[in-house]
């Protein structure tokens, strides 16, 4: 992520996420279990309440697949995380009357 040069866009458009694209093998069953995505989820639903809106719809989708995540799952968080990383500076303010 560090050297990512992806657009500003949270989710890429047409992306297409679903339980059927389910893992196949024994080895992308152990690759999967050491990604941290039930992890990256819930950090990204953290700062989604706190001050970043925009990303809901991306979170939403990617949050259902959090038993049966898969590369294309996977992808799709590092997606959101290097939105929020190249927009780290936009951020809601709530002020008073």
């Amino acid at each position: 992520m560090k050297n990512s040069k992806r657009g500003f866009l949270s989710m890429r458009h047409g992306i297409k996420l679903s339980k059927k694209q389910s893992l196949k093998t024994d080895e992308e069953l152990k690759r999967m279990s050491e990604i941290p995505y039930a992890s990256a989820v819930g950090s990204i639903q953290y700062v989604v309440q706190c001050t970043r809106p925009d990303v809901a719809y991306a979170l939403s989708v990617t949050s259902k697949y959090q038993a049966c995540a898969e590369e294309a799952h996977w992808s799709a968080v590092k997606i959101i995380l290097k939105y929020l990383k190249k927009t780290k500076d936009m951020f809601l303010i709530y002020s008073s009357g």
